[in-house]
């Protein structure tokens, strides 16, 4: 019997969480949301009929880029902003491949900006998790492209002058065929949106809410706490209309191109209620919930985006069989010997 015989015979059983995890003791803070966020990937990907030798996690640099150690799969640990390229040969060499990308804000907004926008561009079939906690964690609390304005840290000792990034946004412009949104503090609804972009085919891009207790601790508490979370936020359900509150008795009207919060005489009547598109290929109505923040309105947490378009790899694939079609099979050999060679002698 082969190894991947083995690997596959010995998973014949069903998957927990626990054979998803490499027997290495997770080392974050204690207290790190990363904690949840990692007990869930490792429960979704448990739940997966994809044999652990056909999955790989990728990251770069930062608190969540120790996430391969901590899976029992196949993994790399990159460098900075770097781990969508890896990604991106990895998927190309092998299509068969799951590809798993761990990145945070400053990791993946900052150097890793460019590659992300190209990745969700050309549609790789891979998942790519940002665990953005608004802060430089790794580095001791240096602020990121996702502080807020004025935010005090070590590297911003009167205030941020800068505009934070709205991660939703820029995988919209970029055409990610599938975008959502969860925080490490709602674990089923961080599971559910996991699983959703697990099965989807195409780049998935998921934007994770992740509590730095250490040097920006609770930067969501004002909408993700459990007992202000039903009032705060919206869950987002394709085809149901937006209504949020402990009591199901408000809800989201669109009036033009703008939104307004509006209260339910009856909880019961949905008439006139903003109804969740995440098909919509126009990407306005995603892109209009994605402008939407606390205090103001409630935060959306959910799928905001979920189309089908070709990936890239499958349609390099094309290219390559079609080439070889009409030349034939290609001959490194006689390639390197078809053009001017000459020998440097001495």
């Amino acid at each position: 019997m082969t190894d991947a015989q083995a690997s596959v015979s010995a998973e014949k059983h069903e998957r927990t969480f626990r054979d998803m995890a490499s027997g290495q003791e997770p080392r974050w803070c204690p207290g790190c949301g990363d904690y949840s966020i990692l007990r869930q990937i490792q429960t979704v990907t448990a739940g997966l009929d994809i044999p652990r030798h056909d999955m790989v996690f990728v990251s770069g640099i930062g608190c969540s880029s120790r996430f391969p150690y901590y899976m029992n799969t196949y993994g790399f640990h990159t460098i900075h902003g770097r781990a969508l390229t890896i990604a991106t040969g990895l998927k190309v060499a092998n299509p068969n491949l799951t590809i798993w990308v761990i990145m945070g804000d400053g990791d993946g907004l900052s150097i890793g900006g460019n590659h992300l926008l190209h990745a969700m561009r050309r549609n790789l079939n891979i998942n790519v998790e940002l665990f953005n906690n608004r802060i430089y964690g790794l580095t001791k609390g240096q602020y990121s492209p996702a502080s807020e304005m004025h935010k005090i840290t070590k590297t911003s000792p009167y205030g941020t002058i800068e505009h934070p990034i709205n991660p939703l946004r820029i995988a919209l412009a970029a055409e990610a065929t599938f975008v959502g949104r969860s925080s490490d503090a709602d674990v089923k609804h961080l599971a559910y949106v996991l699983k959703r972009a697990a099965e989807h085919q195409g780049i998935s891009f998921v934007e994770v809410y992740q509590n730095c207790n250490i040097f920006n601790d609770k930067a969501y508490a004002n909408f993700t706490e459990r007992k202000v979370r039903a009032d705060r936020t919206v869950k987002l359900e394709s085809g149901k209309p937006l209504i949020f509150g402990a009591d199901h008795n408000r809800g989201l009207r669109l009036r033009g191109t703008n939104i307004d919060v509006i209260d339910l005489e009856n909880k019961n009547d949905h008439k006139g209620l903003l109804v969740h598109d995440e098909r919509d290929e126009s990407r306005s109505h995603a892109f209009l919930l994605s402008e939407l923040d606390y205090p103001d309105y409630p935060v959306p947490m959910g799928v905001f985006r979920a189309v089908s378009n070709p990936t890239y790899e499958g349609a390099l694939e094309e290219q390559v069989e079609a080439a070889c079609k009409r030349k034939g099979a290609g001959n490194l050999n006689k390639l390197f010997k078809s053009a001017e060679t000459w020998t440097i002698e001495g």
